[in-house]
């Protein structure tokens, strides 16, 4: 940090504010962001909400500018219910991964929560969706604004010609599937979302002639006639074992129009979209939460802040990153707060005050002398799964009082494995990172053929990793979305990994032609 000059007067000596008061505290806060703590953002869209629209913007998952579903009103009228009935609060802001990067801040937030939400989200969020590589990876923050803008004018011109009704059936069934519409790895090229409207034409002709070619692969009656590479090039257009199951569907299901191939795939890129989200959840509002931290006893150390302005937020910090105790009734897991702060918080003493204990674990960074440029390159290139398991230290596990407790379900005891010994250690970390890893808490669920010979029946696996099997009345209605979109049979087996050995099956038949 720079040498500490003290303003003139504060940014803001009372609660209320003006748009005025914003702009001040918007630049100041980039001055400490962007020169002192080296943090590189897209540009800044702030934009001041009431309650209204805030809830609005719940039901709507945060988005600008978004397509109508039933759904996103039931959403909005049991939030309301709740926040008028004071059991629920609302958030301070809603921070959009886009370029410009926008920023909704609540109207009825004093002065000093809006120079906290600023720093927060505007450049804390806006600095990790920016830098981070699975953002880079996944999503297309120049061109989201004008795809939603898109899919929205496509879906309500096909409600015009084909019926609300038709339409909302259509969405009802993809939403159920969105968990399973998203590509889990790297593929050759990332969306360019700018140019999906004036792709859309000649998709559907080349996405028309692979779906010709599929079923012209169909054997027939005539077994002297069989083809014996068939099967082959049959799996190979299917591209099977696949598990993005709605980007299957938008290719290969028989009875859909290409009007409803579309709004499946603006389905599933909404979905990978937000894919990223679900991995950097403690890491994402970690970084935000250290850079709002920082930026606020910088503005005060610099006489920005009054005394009072700055017990008000150091309040609200307090409760953003508090952590029950187990026993506590307020407990629900670990607060992604808590814990990404508290990692981000150790870096920071890591680089600056290691003891021997961290530089026995942390041999690279101990003593490094500069912790924002640690923190900028974790910030960069770890999601959190790899964050924990690199990053958590003895000193943590101690503090929050981590152990690691063996539950087997055949097993009427529980067994206390892990304790804090070197070890054990090694052990809790491996189990917590375990905890964010998409591969152990997302369903494996693949399609995995197709009877195209018979009754095209479409079949489906999940692989029950520890045989933990899916939620019945959830799989039931999933499934019966599934055969809904495909139009024919679908069947799903839950297969034991380690034997292949069957553990449960469904089987569900369209209720109409979609």
């Amino acid at each position: 940090m720079s040498a500490t000059l003290r303003a003139e007067r504060p940014l803001f000596e009372k609660a209320d504010w003006q748009f005025s008061t914003i702009q001040r505290c918007h630049d100041e806060i980039e001055k400490i962001a962007v020169e002192e703590m080296g943090l590189s953002v897209y540009p800044n869209q702030i934009e001041v909400i009431g309650t209204e629209q805030m809830l609005d913007a719940y039901s709507s998952i945060g988005m600008p500018l978004f397509y109508k579903h039933w759904s996103f009103g039931k959403q909005f009228a049991r939030n309301e219910a709740l926040y008028r009935a004071g059991m629920q609060g609302l958030a301070y802001e809603i921070v959009i991964n886009s370029n410009p990067c926008i920023s909704y801040i609540m109207e009825e937030n004093t002065a000093t929560m809006q120079a906290l939400v600023i720093a927060h989200a505007a450049f804390g969020h806006n600095h990790f969706f920016k830098n981070n590589y699975l953002f880079k990876q996944w999503t297309d923050a120049d061109g989201i604004l004008d795809y939603l803008e898109f899919a929205r004018d496509y879906i309500i011109s096909c409600e015009e010609r084909y019926g609300e009704a038709a339409v909302e059936q259509l969405l009802d069934s993809a939403h159920a599937l969105m968990n399973q519409g998203v590509h889990k790895y790297p593929r050759a090229r990332a969306t360019d979302l700018r140019t999906e409207e004036k792709r859309e034409r000649g998709r559907r002709e080349h996405d028309e002639r692979v779906f010709n070619d599929l079923w012209r692969t169909v054997p027939g009656k005539d077994p002297a006639r069989h083809d014996p590479t068939a099967e082959e090039r049959r799996r190979a257009l299917l591209q099977l074992p696949q598990e993005n199951i709605l980007y299957f569907l938008e290719k290969t299901a028989p009875r859909l129009q290409p009007w409803q191939r579309e709004i499946l795939r603006i389905v599933r890129i909404i979905a990978q979209y937000f894919y990223p989200q679900s991995q950097t959840k403690v890491m994402n509002e970690g970084c935000a939460t250290f850079v709002h931290y920082k930026i606020m006893h910088r503005l005060h150390e610099k006489g920005l802040l009054t005394d009072g302005a700055m017990v008000e937020f150091l309040h609200s910090h307090t409760n953003v990153v508090f952590q029950p105790d187990f026993d506590d009734r307020r407990y629900s897991g670990l607060n992604p707060y808590a814990l990404g702060f508290a990692m981000m918080q150790d870096i920071e003493r890591i680089c600056e005050n290691p003891t021997d204990e961290d530089r026995t674990w942390f041999p690279d960074i101990a003593g490094h002398g500069d912790p924002m440029a640690v923190l900028r390159d974790v910030w960069a290139n770890y999601r959190d799964e790899s964050f924990i398991l690199q990053f958590l230290s003895p000193r943590l596990i101690r503090q929050f009082a981590l152990f690691h407790v063996v539950d087997d379900a055949a097993d009427p005891t529980m067994r206390v494995n892990s304790i804090h010994d070197e070890r054990g250690y090694r052990k809790i970390r491996q189990a917590l990172a375990r905890h964010y890893d998409i591969s152990w808490t997302s369903p494996d669920i693949q399609v995995v053929d197709v009877d195209l010979a018979g009754d095209r029946r479409l079949i489906v696996h999940h692989r029950a990793l520890n045989q933990v099997l899916l939620e019945e009345k959830g799989a039931r209605m999933v499934l019966q979305h599934l055969a809904d979109l495909w139009g024919y049979d679908v069947q799903m087996k839950e297969i034991d990994p380690t034997s292949d050995a069957v553990l449960k099956e469904y089987n569900a038949k369209p209720r109409s032609t979609p």
